[in-house]
């Protein structure tokens, strides 16, 4: 499986970097790099509940986000390796922590040595599995996953890909987001949970409503509801847009997201009974975003 490295088309760059010499797109070589692996209370009730969802960031993207939060690992490259053994202990460590999942946070251009690592440790790993990204993948990847992930946590970021282009070099952002919600769903099938609520599989789509762009993300909400029935996905509505990174760029992106631009999706996810979360206005600040370390700390 590792040979898809040695010309790499795990994301829909499809850079084709041999990544044993060189970086990819992602900026990141066949190294795996990690900039925290710990338990995280605040991804949604289903998925951190009262333990914490055990919680790794992957260092590098194949996103350009100008407004991504961890953008010291995303864009930056903060982050330590560690061996495929190494990351398979990381997840064993954090089960033992209680932890209700191992979350991967930003895993596409990782994806055969988290497999390598699964590998290592499933006789160990009891708990489930969460494919936590970006959004922009290729259902290929993805079905490498089959068996491996239980529980897909992908974003949904734009609709139009002038947007998409302008915040995140990314023209073709929808349309491979699209086709990948569908791989994701077809591979998790309907949320289940466990008897504390947790899940256990499914899919949870999330979307974070920009400000000035209310119109987009209404857009989005109309595409999931005509391909999704309201039993098969969950939805994440996000309030949390703070200004950080390059975001200062663009003058409509220089705020916080209205409660009527928030509102206004909301009512637009309920059109079509969708059921899921929404996150309280407070969560629009710095203080939610991790520590990233540049060392093995654990």
């Amino acid at each position: 499986m590792n040979d898809i490295l040695k010309s790499c088309t795990l994301c829909p760059r499809e850079c084709k970097v041999n990544r044993y010499e060189h970086k990819g797109f992602c900026g990141e070589t066949a190294k795996v790099r990690i900039a925290r692996a710990e338990l995280h209370m605040w991804e949604e009730p289903c998925i951190s509940g009262t333990e914490g969802s055990g919680t790794v960031f992957f260092s590098g993207c194949c996103l350009k986000c100008c407004f991504c939060q961890n953008y010291e690992i995303s864009a930056e490259g903060k982050g330590f390796e560690l061996t495929e053994q190494e990351l398979a202990d990381t997840f064993l460590r954090l089960q033992s922590m209680g932890a209700n999942n191992i979350n991967l946070v930003n895993p596409t251009h990782f994806v055969p040595q988290i497999i390598k690592a699964l590998d290592l440790c499933k006789d160990k790993l009891t708990i489930p599995v969460v494919y936590n990204s970006g959004g922009y993948e290729n259902p290929q990847t993805l079905e490498l996953l089959r068996g491996y992930v239980q529980i897909f946590l992908p974003d949904l970021k734009y609709f139009d890909p002038t947007l998409s282009d302008k915040y995140s070099k990314a023209a073709d952002y929808f349309e491979n987001a699209a086709a990948s919600i569908h791989k994701m769903a077809e591979l998790s099938g309907k949320p289940t949970f466990d008897e504390k609520g947790i899940m256990q599989s499914g899919t949870i789509v999330r979307h974070l409503v920009l400000p000035t762009h209310r119109k987009d993300s209404i857009k989005l909400m109309e595409w999931l509801g005509k391909n999704f029935a309201k039993n098969e996905i969950m939805i994440s509505l996000m309030s949390q847009f703070t200004p950080v990174y390059k975001a200062f760029d663009y003058k409509e992106l220089c705020r916080k997201t209205s409660t009527f631009e928030y509102n206004t999706v909301i009512d637009a996810v309920n059109k079509y009974g969708f059921e899921g979360f929404v996150q309280s206005r407070t969560s629009a600040a710095k203080d939610f975003i991790p520590k990233f370390y540049d060392e093995k700390y654990y």
